[in-house]
């Protein structure tokens, strides 16, 4: 059983979707911009169980999980559907770093203990 999963991500980028949920306000969309989607330091991601916090972020309600490892690219991919407080989103996360292949590994195993009947194996 995995406890926690931690890492750096170089890129996330976060939006809301679908676009038929309750639209962000201008205030949710500049702090996620300035703490995630447009700010080019690394992002802390801190995965436990069906949470994953994204610097001071928390979302939950996690559907549609996929992850990958691109062709010809030495980085990993994780893109997701979630909630956070009463709104919804769609994250991608894109981690470039020497150890993408073992955070690969690791994600893998997460989605296949915490969400085993998601779609998208």
């Amino acid at each position: 059983m995995l406890s926690e999963i931690s890492f750096l991500a170089e890129k996330v980028f976060v939006h809301r979707w679908p676009h038929d949920t309750p639209l962000w306000s201008d205030e949710v969309k500049k702090k996620l911009d300035e703490t995630i989607s447009k700010n080019s330091n690394p992002k802390q991601i801190t995965i436990k169980e069906n949470i994953i916090q994204i610097q001071d972020f928390e979302f939950s309600k996690l559907i549609k999980i996929g992850i990958s490892v691109p062709f010809f690219k030495d980085e990993c991919r994780m893109i997701f559907e979630c909630q956070f407080g009463e709104l919804y989103a769609h994250i991608h996360i894109t981690v470039k770093s020497k150890e993408y292949l073992e955070i690969f590994r690791k994600l893998k195993a997460w989605k296949s203990e915490f969400f085993p009947n998601d779609s998208n194996k």
